[in-house]
């Protein structure tokens, strides 16, 4: 009688094992038609991912590093040299000014810049300036001290002063100023007002404009020499930021400098704008802030100086995203800024199932293993990923060969749609371990009273 139950079990497995080829066909067509995700997948006949192409992979983000400031800057001149727009205080005694009266003291709202001494004389357009009892004198392309002598010899060649008794003094007033306007959507306050800059202190002016899109435009006065990119990116919040697009857009001949942002020749920098540099008028320069380490700067040294009626943008960075499905929590996700993100590391983001064996990813009972052998883990990651051309293609990564191969393991981009799946074999082996059940039962001899039994349950 003790050896009946084995006899058995020898009977069943050989039933088992001796299924007939008919039956395994079957039981295909049966988790074909019953919409098995492994053998139907839509995207799983894609492209290895070890032979796409360079074209469509994506970029990597790292090895960026934020390009030396003083690029973005203008060296300083040794001397001031004068120009159009320049306020020079100038003091000539019997001719502006008398000796009775002291010479008027300018002191400047700014500690950037000197008190001057004298009445203020415009450097007119053509570099001259005007003053009393003698023809216009040019003092553009000069330091002070050379428009000074340039206004004494001017005095002296009319017999109007002596040289024993002059008393001629000549100062730099106020500097002149370059007017820029600068947009940036990549500030927290979204709001399209354009303020003007005021220099001498007495507060701003605001001018509501029409914009396609939400942004803050300040309109800024830059001394003479410090007109570049650097200056009126610390006046107006500083270098772009992690949201922006690390890069300053300098836009000539779109707006002619008015004050009078409402009636003057403004026109809105569109995308089509920032993209297109055909028109020699209205020159477009991009100057990134970020450059890979090692690479030489893409722009020239002259490209940061700006000159009047120069518009600058810095925008934000859209959000970039992929998105998941399968056995992937469905959802939008958003990719790092300035880190890559491999297959893997988005499985592992999105706390889909990696390697986990039989470990339960949904765990409500507090175990964190299932009983038996456990289940395969799903290895098969579709990515369909948008062309250049505008079309797009399925991508196959076995994540098994992306855990050893680095060129299985690519980065995943804007607009990638992650789809994982099991493969067959993956999915056959699962659905066996949850629907069949097999009890082995075997008896052995007990020393003591020559009985006992054991159980083995699989899975």
């Amino acid at each position: 009688m003790g050896k009946q139950p084995i006899a058995t079990t020898r009977t069943f497995s050989a039933k088992l094992l001796g299924m007939p080829p008919s039956c395994g066909v079957a039981l295909l067509w049966t988790l074909v038609f019953a919409g098995c995700a492994a053998i139907t997948n839509p995207v799983a006949n894609g492209v290895p991912a070890h032979i796409v192409p360079d074209e469509l992979l994506a970029p990597s983000k790292e090895g960026y590093e934020t390009i030396p400031l003083t690029a973005l800057r203008q060296p300083p001149p040794p001397k001031y040299v004068l120009a159009a727009g320049d306020t020079l205080g100038i003091y000539i005694e019997g001719v502006l000014g008398s000796a009775e009266t002291p010479p008027p003291v300018n002191v400047p709202p700014t500690p950037d810049e000197s008190p001057s001494i004298g009445y203020p004389i415009p450097v007119r357009d053509d570099g001259t300036v005007s003053l009393p009892y003698v023809s216009p004198i040019t003092v553009a392309g000069m330091t002070v001290e050379e428009a000074e002598k340039a206004v004494i010899n001017a005095y002296l060649a009319k017999q109007i002063l002596r040289a024993e008794d002059r008393r001629i003094l000549v100062t730099l007033m106020r500097p002149r100023h370059i007017r820029v306007m600068v947009i940036r959507d990549d500030s927290q306050q979204r709001s399209f007002n354009v303020q003007t800059d005021s220099y001498f202190g007495l507060g701003t002016t605001s001018t509501q404009i029409g914009g396609g899109r939400d942004e803050q435009g300040l309109v800024v006065e830059l001394p003479a020499y410090q007109n570049d990119v650097l200056n009126v990116l610390t006046r107006t919040g500083g270098l772009p930021g992690p949201q922006s697009t690390h890069e300053v857009i300098v836009q000539h001949g779109y707006w002619d400098g008015s004050r009078d942002l409402a009636n003057s020749h403004f026109c809105y920098p569109s995308q089509a704008d920032l993209s297109n540099s055909g028109d020699a008028s209205r020159r477009i320069i991009h100057i990134p802030t970020r450059t890979r380490r090692g690479e030489p700067l893409p722009f020239q040294p002259q490209d940061v100086i700006l000159r009047n009626g120069d518009i600058v943008v810095v925008r934000s960075r859209d959000p970039e995203l992929f998105y998941t499905g399968g056995l992937l929590p469905a959802g939008e996700f958003q990719l790092p800024d300035d880190r890559d993100l491999s297959a893997i590391e988005a499985v592992l983001r999105t706390r889909g199932p990696f390697l986990n064996g039989g470990q339960s990813s949904q765990n409500f009972s507090g175990a964190a293993l299932q009983a038996g052998l456990g289940n395969p883990s799903p290895s098969l990651l579709s990515i369909v990923r948008k062309t250049p051309a505008g079309t797009q293609v399925v991508i196959r990564v076995d994540l098994n060969n992306a855990v050893r191969d680095p060129r299985e393991n690519i980065l995943v981009q804007n607009g990638d749609l992650l789809v994982l799946q099991e493969r067959p074999d993956e999915a056959i082996a699962r659905y066996f371990s949850q629907v069949f059940q097999i009890n082995i039962f075997g008896r052995f001899i007990n020393r003591q009273d020559a009985q006992g039994s054991s159980t083995l349950v699989v899975p």
